[in-house]
């Protein structure tokens, strides 16, 4: 059940592809191996409104949150996120030769007690 959601600013929109911003992490995500193919769901969000930084127009930020279930360690839980920041900071590295974007992840683990899910995904993968 892992939820990759990406939040960025509009004017983002000129100078990036979001689907294969989203195909990029998907890959990734799967080449760790820490998670099932039908499991994981990658999603990206324009900010159309925001403030930021000193106001300046150009100013950009893409935001990417992580949830994740319990079960992995630490070492997986950081190498899953060095792994995605890795490969978007290198898709993203023309936006970083100007001194107006800003890049974070953050992974959180979901509480299994207050999370419920239903996938019909799952057995079609599994083959069942």
């Amino acid at each position: 059940m892992p939820h990759f959601s990406i939040e960025y600013s509009a004017n983002l929109d000129a100078k990036l592809d979001m689907g294969e911003l989203c195909a990029l992490v998907l890959r990734t995500v799967l080449d760790t191996g820490l998670f099932e193919t039908g499991a994981v769901r990658v999603r990206a969000f324009r900010a159309l409104a925001y403030a930021m930084a000193d106001s300046l127009p150009e100013n950009a930020f893409l935001d990417m949150s992580f949830r994740i279930g319990t079960g992995r360690s630490p070492d997986e839980k950081k190498r899953i996120g060095e792994a995605v920041f890795a490969a978007v900071s290198e898709y993203l590295a023309g936006l970083f030769e100007t001194p107006h974007f800003a890049l974070s992840l953050e992974i959180r683990e979901i509480d299994p007690e207050l999370s419920w899910k239903r996938n019909a995904i799952h057995p079609r993968l599994r083959g069942k």
